[in-house]
């Protein structure tokens, strides 16, 4: 399975609406999630929704099959491997955390971004079972940033304040301080 291209900021494609994934189990459904882990992977992405690679379906995975550090967020708790399709994400309490996120789609850049701290999200793996998680912290963060892409939202779009969103080189001091 080949690695794909990440669209990047700009591609009017990242700014659509999903579609919902209607067949499970299928051999087109595996060959794109395993499209997506190697994409992710090559790329030390935390997570990657299928827009992000062209492909307009409810699909995002994120996390590790193993507890190790990722060159791009190495001072944060371990996500387990996920693939969530069809995602519904419920807010949990007023709590925000902020962070400064990345993302493939926008190659080179950081920006600050609050989110809600607790969620409840559900959905379907690949074989159409249903399952659902209450989760908090980075494990939230990453969820709610990768089901953003299915709706066409990027994070530099929830940036509150636009001095807190620049190229990672030039904000290292920031990042060290906040991360």
């Amino acid at each position: 399975m080949p690695v794909r291209e990440v669209l990047r900021y700009g591609d009017p494609l990242l700014l659509m609406r999903s579609e919902e994934v209607e067949a499970f189990d299928t051999d087109e459904l595996h060959s794109l999630i395993k499209d997506m882990e190697e994409t992710m992977a090559a790329y030390y992405g935390a997570g990657l929704a299928a827009p992000q690679i062209g492909e307009l379906k409810r699909l995002v995975i994120f996390g590790s099959k193993e507890i190790d550090e990722n060159p791009r967020y190495p001072d944060v708790d371990h996500v387990p491997y996920t693939i969530l399709i069809n995602p519904e994400i419920t807010i949990l309490g007023n709590e925000l955390d902020g962070m400064w996120e990345g993302c493939l789609s926008v190659p080179g850049m950081r920006g600050f971004v609050e989110r809600p701290n607790h969620i409840k999200y559900s959905g379907y793996d690949q074989f159409g079972n249903f399952f659902e998680r209450e989760v908090k912290g980075f494990h939230a963060v990453v969820v709610q940033h990768e089901c953003d892409h299915l709706d066409g939202i990027l994070y530099p779009m929830k940036l509150k304040d636009m001095s807190l969103f620049g190229y990672q080189e030039e904000i290292v001091g920031a990042l060290t301080d906040t991360e």
